[in-house]
């Protein structure tokens, strides 16, 4: 009996040690492949380092980053490896920010203090066609960077008096955004503003000067009255398209590029590298940007929006949104308020 009692706890025993030696390989097991995928994903940290020229202040801070960049990679790779989207993500210069700090950074469209209620510029325009690039006839100027300051609404008003300028004058000329920054005293500058607010300043100015002579300098700052006398273009005035309403969008983006607000606060947005975007966002729109284009592909019909995050982001700095959903607010909000400018 004794013995047969031993060998029962012996055996028992063997499978305890059995057991907790499993458990142990396998820690290790993960603790290695853990370990190796930081290897792997530091050596992704350190070449977007490089390739953005990312600098920072101590090590400490370097080490907070890769955690974040960490965690956008994962994002990044398992949102491609799903397959089922019309677009795709990629690494890009917001790699090591997370979503709230990039929100805080880039956007800052704030709703127009009121709306124009005379009749639409173009409701009787019947000659509408298929597809239309502003950027291919030569109306849009090349993508800028309006980096950590909220001021999308100037960047946005700028491009779509710009667009309008070359349609009117056959002269492409690069406009100051810097100039809207520091004389819009109704807007708020890197904190937010209305692109309205923009088109009126320009209006009671008398015209917007030229970037080269009023350069961006992310931060606002006193108006230079002088060089902002300098006018380099000129709009009668400023309308609003019709809201909710992408039939009135085409017929105003067939005529010249229009300025738009988008919801752009999604992971999705942040990373977008190429194809249509539309189904990953909302309608509280909050970030202003331009509409210069519309067509289709095979993944359907879209717009073709201009942003102003640099030219390495998305599609050289475009965006393809989803266009006749079906939705009146349109993909991501964009028939909330459309405005352009006249001249």
């Amino acid at each position: 009996m004794g013995s047969r009692k031993n060998r029962h706890l012996i055996v028992f025993a063997t499978i305890l040690v059995l057991l907790e030696m499993w458990a142990w390989c396998e820690a290790t097991t993960r603790w290695h492949l853990d370990d190796d995928d930081d290897d792997e994903m530091m050596k992704r940290y350190e070449q977007w380092i490089v390739e953005y020229g990312r600098v920072y202040a101590n090590e400490t801070e370097k080490v907070e980053r890769f955690n974040i960049f960490k965690e956008n990679v994962k994002f990044i790779d398992s949102f491609n490896l799903v397959g089922n989207h019309t677009f795709t993500v990629g690494i890009n210069e917001f790699a090591d920010l997370t979503n709230e700090e990039f929100k805080s950074s880039r956007m800052g469209y704030k709703s127009p203090l009121y709306m124009e209620t005379t009749p639409f510029m173009y409701e009787n325009v019947t000659d509408v066609p298929d597809t239309v690039d502003w950027v291919e006839k030569g109306a849009v100027t090349p993508v800028k960077n309006q980096q950590k300051c909220g001021c999308c609404w100037a960047f946005a008003a700028v491009a779509a008096i710009e667009g309008i300028t070359q349609i009117k004058t056959e002269k492409l000329v690069s406009l100051s955004e810097q100039q809207l920054l520091d004389c819009d005293l109704i807007s708020l500058g890197c904190h937010g503003g209305w692109i309205g607010s923009g088109f009126l300043y320009v209006l009671l100015n008398r015209g917007i000067t030229t970037e080269e002579n009023y350069p961006y300098t992310m931060k606002r700052g006193f108006c230079k009255r002088r060089k902002a006398s300098q006018a380099a273009a000129k709009i009668k005035g400023f309308r609003w398209v019709p809201a909710y309403n992408e039939a009135a969008l085409t017929k105003a983006v067939a005529n010249q590029p229009v300025a738009v607000a988008i919801d752009a606060s999604g992971s999705a947005f942040q990373f977008y590298k190429e194809g249509i975007y539309g189904k990953d966002c909302k309608a509280k729109v909050n970030h202003g940007v331009t509409a210069v284009g519309y067509g289709e592909s095979d993944d359907g019909k879209f717009w073709l929006i201009k942003n102003s995050w640099g030219d390495k982001w998305g599609e050289e700095g475009y965006v393809k949104l989803m266009k006749d959903t079906g939705n009146r607010k349109g993909a991501c909000g964009i028939t909330t308020n459309p405005s352009f400018p006249t001249a």
